[in-house]
C-alpha cells in the first residue's frame, strides 16, 4: 500500500461490482451499465458534484475497454494535446484499432476553439469521448460536442452509499485500512456519512485521518469514537458555487419555498445560501421581488417588509442581516398569496407587444396650451370626486380594447375586499 497515494485514491472501485451509488444510470440493465459491460462505449458526458464517481467511471471503462485509452486534464492540457493524441489515433502502427477512448476531466475549462479541435474525431468515432465535469454541460461544453455525445447526471451519493464506502475501507487488506485493527464507533461513522454532503472522498478524507492520528491502544486497537470523528474533519460540507448551477438551484428553490408558503423550507435555502458566502443584497432582492410577484395585494404590508429588511441589510450587513433576512422570507412565505398584479402587468404588456397599444380616448388627454380644448382635448372628462363614492362611470380604455379586464384580484387575504368593491362597480 503506498504511502503516498490518499485512501480515497486507493480505494477507487476496479469494477461495476465494487462501485456504490448512481443506480439511476449503473443498475442492472440500465443503458450506462450495458455501454461499459458490453465495450460499446460511445461519447458520453458526466457531470455532477465532487466526489460522486466521474473520474472512478471513467476508470473503470479504461479497464474494461479494448481501445486505446488515453486521458487529459482541462486545466494542463491544450490544442496541441488533443491534436496529438487524434494523430496517433489514426496511425495504424501505434494503435491498430483505429479507436481511442479520451477521458477528459473538467472538460468545462476548455475553450470553444480546444473544444472545437476535438469535433472532427468525436464526430468519425476514432474518438470516443468521455468528459467529467462538475458544471452543467448544457451550459458550459460545445453544444456541437453535447448533440454528439450521450449526458449522464450522477447525484449526490446517498446515505447508504457512502456508509458502505466507508465499510469496504475499513475492512479492505489490499487497498483500503484493513491491515489495521480498527473499531469505529457507530456514532463515529454516522456523522462522517451525514458532514460528507454525499462526497465519498470527503468521507474517506476523514476516516483516514482519524485512524492516521489516532494513538493505538497497548493491543494496536484504534478505537474511533464520535469525538474524534468530530475532529478529523471540517464542519459539512455544502455543495454550492456562487457563479454555477448550484447558486441557480438553491435561489430557484428559496423563491419557490417562499412562495408556496413553506417557511421552513425557506429558511433552509436561505440559510444554505449565506452558509456559503451568498450576497445577502442579492438576497434581498429576490425577497423583495417574491412579495410584490407572489404576495401582492393580498398582503401589502409583505412589500414594505422586505423593502425595509432589504434598507436594513445595506446598513447592518453579515451576521446581524442574517435575522432580518430570515424575518422577511417568512413574513413573505406566511402571507396569504396572490400574483394577480404579476399577471395583470404582464396581460398588459403581452398586448402592447401584439399590437394593440389603442389610441387614447380625447377625453383623458391633457390640453396643456389654449385652444387644444377646440380640438376636443379633455373634452368630456368627469372628475371623479365630484360624484358620490368618488366614483364615475367612464372609458378609460382606448376604444379598440373597450371591456378588456387586466386586473382580475383573488379572494386572498386583504385582496378579498378588494375584488369585492371592483367587481361592484365593474358591474
Amino acid at each position: 500500500m503506498s504511502t503516498v497515494e490518499p485512501l480515497a485514491y486507493r480505494l477507487r472501485p476496479q469494477t461495476l461490482d465494487q462501485f456504490y451509488g448512481q443506480e439511476h444510470i449503473l443498475g442492472k440493465g440500465k443503458l450506462l451499465r450495458r455501454m461499459i459491460e458490453a465495450d460499446r462505449i460511445t461519447s458520453i458526458i458526466l457531470y455532477g458534484p465532487p466526489g460522486t464517481g466521474k473520474t472512478t467511471l471513467a476508470r473503470i471503462i479504461a479497464n474494461c475497454t479494448n481501445a486505446t485509452f488515453e486521458r487529459l486534464n482541462a486545466v494542463t492540457s491544450g490544442v496541441a494535446d488533443i491534436k496529438r493524441i487524434c494523430s496517433q489515433t489514426s496511425n495504424d502502427f501505434l494503435n491498430p484499432s483505429g479507436k481511442t477512448v479520451l477521458f477528459i476531466d473538467e472538460i468545462h475549462r476548455f475553450n470553444k476553439a480546444q473544444q472545437d479541435a476535438l469535433l472532427p474525431s468525436v464526430e468519425n468515432g476514432s474518438i470516443v469521448l468521455i468528459g467529467a465535469t462538475t458544471e452543467n454541460p448544457y451550459f458550459e461544453v460545445n453544444k456541437a460536442l453535447i448533440s454528439r455525445s450521450s449526458v449522464f447526471m450522477l447525484k449526490a451519493l446517498d446515505d447508504s452509499a457512502i456508509a458502505k464506502i466507508l465499510q469496504r475501507a475499513i475492512t479492505d487488506k489490499e487497498y483500503g485500512l484493513g491491515n489495521y485493527n480498527i473499531k469505529v464507533d457507530d456514532e463515529a461513522l454516522n456523522h462522517w456519512v451525514t458532514i460528507s454532503g454525499g462526497d465519498a472522498r470527503r468521507a474517506l478524507n476523514a476516516l483516514e485521518l482519524a485512524v492516521l492520528t489516532t494513538k493505538p491502544y497497548e493491543s494496536g486497537l484504534i478505537h474511533i469514537d464520535f469525538a474524534t470523528a468530530v475532529e478529523s474533519c471540517q464542519s459539512g460540507a455544502v455543495r454550492f458555487d456562487k457563479d454555477g448551477e448550484e447558486h441557480y438551484d438553491n435561489i430557484s428553490a428559496f423563491i419557490k419555498s417562499m412562495r408556496g408558503s413553506n417557511p421552513d423550507a425557506a429558511v433552509f435555502y436561505l440559510a444554505r445560501a449565506l452558509y456559503a458566502g451568498e450576497d445577502p443584497v442579492f438576497l434581498a432582492r429576490r425577497i423583495m421581488i417574491c412579495a410584490s410577484e407572489d404576495v401582492g395585494l393580498a398582503n401589502n404590508q409583505a412589500l414594505q417588509i422586505a423593502v425595509a429588511a432589504s434598507e436594513a441589510v445595506h446598513r447592518i450587513g453579515m451576521p446581524e442581516a442574517r435575522i432580518i433576512l430570515a424575518q422577511a422570507a417568512i413574513a413573505v412565505a406566511v402571507s396569504p398569496k396572490s400574483n394577480s398584479a404579476y399577471m395583470a402587468i404582464n396581460s398588459a404588456l403581452a398586448d402592447i407587444e401584439k399590437g394593440k397599444s389603442g389610441t387614447i380616448p380625447m377625453h383623458l388627454r391633457n390640453a396643456p396650451v389654449k385652444g387644444m380644448e377646440d380640438q376636443g382635448y379633455g373634452k368630456g372628462y368627469k372628475y371623479a370626486h365630484d360624484y358620490p363614492g368618488h366614483f364615475v362611470k367612464m372609458d378609460f380604455l382606448p376604444e379598440e380594447l373597450k371591456g378588456t379586464k387586466y386586473y382580475e384580484p383573488s379572494d386572498n387575504g386583504s385582496e378579498k375586499r378588494v375584488k369585492e368593491w371592483l367587481d361592484s362597480w365593474r358591474d
